[in-house]
C-alpha cells in the first residue's frame, strides 16, 4: 500500500484496450476482491493489499485493477510524498502474472466473488476500464482516506443497484492503533509513525474509515449485505477462495536490545555519564549541547515541515513539537559562542520548563505516546538543566575574578 512500488510495476499493462473501448461481459463473469495478505520484506508491505479482478472465460479475459502504482522515478517525489501531493494511478495486469508475483512474496491471496448482478458486474467493469484511461487513472493517493483498498471499495459501491450495508466488525479502534498493529514486529516503523502522526491519529475510526487497511475491508466484506432498490436483500460475497496460501511466516518480534526503547534508554544512559563527568570536573562540555541540540533541532526540521506544510489529514496538532523543534537551532548557535552565555542561560531555561510543561499537558492532551520518546525528551531536559547549572556557575566565577 503506502509507498506501492512492487513487482507489479513491472507487470504488462493492457492500456490499448482501455482506450478503444471494452467489450461487454458474459452472463458467466465473475468479479471479486483480492486481497494480498501483509509480508515483512518492505515498509509499504506490513500492511497488505487490495486489488479488483474481473474475469470472463468467454472472453478469455482475466484482469486485474490495482490501484496501487505509481512512478517513483517522477522527480521530487520523496519530497512530494512528505508533503501529501503523492499521485498514484491505476493500472491492470494480467491475473496470472498478479498471483504468481504475491505467491513468490509469501503472501496470502483470498479471493472474494461479489454477488453482482449481471449489470452490476458489467457497470463495475465498464467503469473500471473507464477509469484506466489516462485521463482518468490518476489520483491524489492519501493513506488513511484514499488508497488501494478504498478505492475499489468506492468502486463496488458506485456500481450496485441498491446500497451495501456493513455490520460493524471493530470496536473503537483508533486509525494509530490499527496501523500499530500492522507494524507491531517492527517497533522502528511504529517509532517512526508514532513521531510524525499527531493526535487526529488518536481519532477512533468510522466503520468506512477502517477500510484503509485491506484486512479490515476484507472482514467487513465477509458479512456485507446489498440491499436493492426494491428491497430484497443478498450477501456481497457469494464465495471465497484463498488462491494462494501465506508461505512465509510473519517476522517475529525482535529482541528488546534492538527496539527504539533499549536504544533511547542507551542514548540517556551516555548523555548522563557524560553529565556526571562534567559535573565531577566542575567543566562544561559545549560540544555535547551543539551536538545533542542539533540532532534535535534537525529532527524538528522534519516534523515542523510535516505539521505545517504538508497536507496530510493526520499529522497536526502534534505535541511532539514541542520537544523536537527548530528553535534548538537557535539554541546550538547562543551555546557555541562563550559571550552569549547569557542568553544561552535563558535558552535552556526556557527549554526545560517547556519540557516539563508539555509532559504534564501530553496527559490531559490524550496524544499517544511512545514509551521510547521518555529517555529522549529526559536526555534534553537533563542537558538544559545542566546547561542552567554551568551558566550559573561560570557567572559565578567570572564575578569573583572581578
Amino acid at each position: 500500500m503506502k509507498v506501492f512500488f512492487t513487482i507489479l510495476l513491472s507487470l504488462p499493462l493492457i492500456a490499448g484496450m482501455a482506450q478503444t473501448g471494452a467489450p461487454s461481459l458474459s452472463a458467466s463473469a465473475t468479479v471479486s476482491l483480492l486481497t494480498c495478505s501483509p509480508t515483512d520484506d518492505g515498509v509499504y508491505t506490513v500492511y497488505g493489499h487490495t486489488s479488483i479482478r474481473v474475469s470472463d472465460r468467454e472472453l478469455g479475459l482475466d484482469r486485474v485493477f490495482n490501484y496501487g502504482i505509481f512512478d517513483f522515478s517522477k522527480p521530487n517525489f520523496i519530497y512530494r510524498f512528505a508533503k501529501g501531493e503523492t499521485d498514484y494511478r491505476l493500472a491492470s495486469g494480467d491475473f496470472g502474472n498478479f498471483l504468481a508475483a504475491y505467491a513468490w512474496r509469501g503472501s496470502e491471496v483470498c479471493e472474494q466473488v461479489l454477488n453482482l448482478l449481471p449489470k452490476e458486474k458489467e457497470a463495475l467493469w465498464q467503469a473500471l476500464v473507464h477509469n484506466e484511461l489516462p485521463e482518468n487513472r490518476v489520483y491524489r493517493y492519501n493513506f488513511f482516506f484514499d488508497n488501494c483498498a478504498t478505492r475499489p471499495e468506492a468502486m463496488i459501491s458506485k456500481n450496485i443497484r441498491g446500497m451495501i450495508r456493513y455490520v460493524k466488525t471493530l470496536d473503537n479502534k483508533t486509525f494509530r492503533d490499527a496501523i500499530n498493529y500492522c507494524t507491531r514486529n517492527h517497533p522502528w516503523q511504529t517509532f517512526g509513525c508514532d513521531l510524525v502522526l499527531g493526535k487526529p491519529t488518536d481519532r477512533v475510526m468510522t466503520m468506512h474509515e477502517a477500510f484503509f487497511l485491506p484486512e479490515y475491508l476484507r472482514k467487513a466484506l465477509d458479512r456485507a449485505i446489498i440491499i436493492d432498490e426494491d428491497g430484497m436483500r443478498r450477501m456481497l460475497v457469494s464465495q471465497t477462495n484463498i488462491l494462494a496460501d501465506a508461505s512465509i511466516e510473519r517476522t517475529p518480534a525482535p529482541s528488546p536490545l534492538t527496539t527504539p526503547l533499549a536504544a533511547s534508554i542507551a542514548f540517556f544512559i551516555i548523555i548522563a555519564l557524560l553529565t556526571f563527568t562534567e559535573w565531577r570536573l566542575k567543566m562544561y562540555f559545549r560540544a555535547l549541547d551543539c551536538v545533542l541540540f542539533f540532532i534535535a533541532g534537525m529532527a524538528g526540521c522534519l516534523l515542523y515541515f510535516l505539521c505545517f506544510a504538508s497536507v496530510h489529514p493526520s499529522i497536526f496538532p502534534n505535541i511532539s513539537i514541542l520537544w523536537l523543534h527548530p528553535f534548538h537551532l537557535v539554541g546550538v548557535a547562543l551555546i557555541s559562542v562563550k559571550k552569549f552565555n547569557k542568553m544561552a542561560f535563558w535558552y535552556h531555561f526556557i527549554n526545560f520548563a517547556a519540557i516539563f510543561g508539555m509532559s504534564a499537558v501530553w496527559i490531559f492532551y490524550m496524544q499517544h505516546f511512545n514509551v521510547a520518546f521518555a529517555p529522549l525528551i529526559g536526555a534534553l531536559a537533563l542537558r538544559s538543566g545542566a546547561g542552567i547549572y554551568n551558566m550559573r556557575r561560570m557567572n559565578k566565577i567570572r564575578n569573583l575574578v572581578k
